[in-house]
């Protein structure tokens, strides 16, 4: 008997032990997940700053600007007096416009060693004579190469003959996800090589700054000054260009993604310029409501709204209503991402495409045709640079708006914080004059806005109800 208790008493420690075993090994396995954690955390950045700086340059410009003569232009607009032009010239006789330099700052990055740096266009816009100074102290005279305003990028060069230059790399913004590690590196209120450190916030941000947004956002402070420059990933290369930021909202910036870089830098280094392609087409966001009602399973894709006679997307068999979901083998997941894969689709390229028509997949060959400003306002809704669209009053706007109205056209949609929500503009309204051109349809109403003057005033006659007045859109 007590030789069955002794043996039970030993079976009871050995399963103790074990148990103990086991429970030691676990808390281990879980102490190393730990440590490969913090191991993995970054601790500094100091070495990673330190690679990469010296490749950062810091860009001053000066350009000559006009400045009016009267003092009544800056609240009239050039070479216009108001109601006070012609006393002010009783006095003090007519006072020419005079020039004036203009200096301004702004941060790049080198990408070889023959002396090619990227900045934003707006870092060298107009400049009559660009600067750029090394982390090192070297200071060098650089001239443009090429400038893209679509995508705010702009490639310059400076000599680097018997100069050894640092350099960076283009990496894949592809590959960046929400919460990943970034350095924004540039020169802040003119504040040299400064280093700020951040996440990044968000991929694929459309904020409004052109036909092809595809921002990364970033809360690594970004300031003025920092324009143009890079920001960087965990592994020393560049997949962002520093170029925007929300002045109301702090830790809110924005970076041109590298991928998009890498697709505009080689055109602006052989031709100065950027040809994109164009297949004839106005999209529209598809709505949850509108792909019910086309029998999708989803929202998704881009909204044929339009089709351009005799173009490649007509010639394609392209139609009104189409819905868009694939492009030369890239999903188009909104309206906003098909410009961008259209305008890097290779000029002359046939390509597929696969769209939703009637419920059904069907899926078409087409072939890209260059982008032109002719051809790029023919398909963009009229108005749509004024943050509105318009259209002829067909029965549908009549029935929608209620209009007892047939010349002129009306406005359909109105963009949040564009030009014609901020003149009071609403959809519904008709527009029948433009600078006093009468306006009888669509036609009318492109012609009209061909003939009017950058950077001054555009006055409309809206009717809206039984009530018509004068509206006055700043296109400055």
């Amino acid at each position: 008997m007590r030789n069955h208790r002794s043996h039970k008493t030993v079976l009871l420690i050995l399963l103790v032990f074990v148990v103990g075993l086991v429970a030691v090994s676990q808390e281990g396995c879980k102490a190393k997940k730990s440590s490969e954690i913090v191991v993995g955390f970054p601790q500094s950045f100091a070495d990673l700053a330190e690679k990469v700086k010296p490749a950062v340059v810091n860009i001053s410009t000066e350009s000559i600007v006009k400045v009016p003569g009267s003092p009544f232009q800056h609240f009239f607009g050039p070479g216009e007096q108001g109601p006070f032009g012609d006393f002010f010239g009783h006095f003090f006789g007519n006072v020419p416009d005079r020039e004036m330099k203009q200096q301004s700052l702004g941060s790049g990055f080198i990408i070889d060693k023959e002396g090619f740096i990227i900045t934003n266009n707006h870092v060298v816009d107009n400049a009559e004579e660009i600067k750029v100074k090394l982390a090192d102290g070297r200071e060098f005279k650089a001239k443009v190469v090429g400038r893209d305003q679509k995508t705010d990028l702009a490639l310059i060069k400076i000599s680097s003959l018997f100069k050894s230059l640092p350099v960076l790399d283009l990496g894949d913004s592809e590959r960046m996800r929400t919460g990943d590690w970034v350095l924004a590196i540039g020169n802040p209120f003119g504040l040299e090589h400064t280093v700020t450190q951040g996440i990044i916030s968000a991929t694929g941000r459309v904020i409004g700054a052109g036909p092809y947004d595809n921002f990364l956002q970033t809360d690594a402070p970004i300031n003025p000054g920092n324009s143009g420059g890079p920001l960087i990933n965990l592994k020393g290369e560049v997949i962002g260009i520093n170029t925007a930021i929300i002045a109301s909202g702090q830790g809110i910036g924005f970076a041109i993604p590298s991928n998009t870089a890498k697709t505009i830098i080689p055109q602006l280094k052989e031709k100065g310029k950027v040809t994109r392609g164009w297949i004839g087409i106005s999209i529209q966001t598809v709505t949850p409501d509108l792909a019910q009602a086309m029998g999708m399973k989803e929202a998704k894709g881009a909204l044929v709204a339009d089709v351009v006679p005799g173009g490649p997307a007509d010639a394609a068999g392209i139609k009104r209503g189409d819905v868009i979901i694939a492009f030369d083998g890239k999903d188009v997941k909104n309206a906003t991402g098909l410009p961008r894969i259209v305008a890097e689709t290779p000029i002359g390229k046939t390509v597929s495409v696969k769209l939703v028509r009637e419920g059904k997949e069907i899926e078409l060959k087409l072939t890209v045709q260059e982008l032109t400003p002719e051809r790029l306002a023919s398909q963009m809704p009229a108005g749509a640079n004024l943050g509105m669209s318009v259209d002829d009053i067909k029965p549908r706007w009549k029935d929608k708006f209620r209009l007892k109205d047939t010349a002129g056209v009306v406005v359909v949609e109105v963009a949040p914080n564009g030009l014609a929500g901020d003149a009071g503009i609403q959809p519904g309204d008709v527009i029948k004059e433009v600078n006093r051109r009468a306006v009888k349809n669509l036609k009318d109403y492109r012609e009209a806005l061909s003939k009017t003057v950058k950077d001054k005033a555009l006055l409309l006659l809206v009717k809206r109800g039984a009530r018509t007045f004068y509206a006055s859109i700043k296109t400055s």
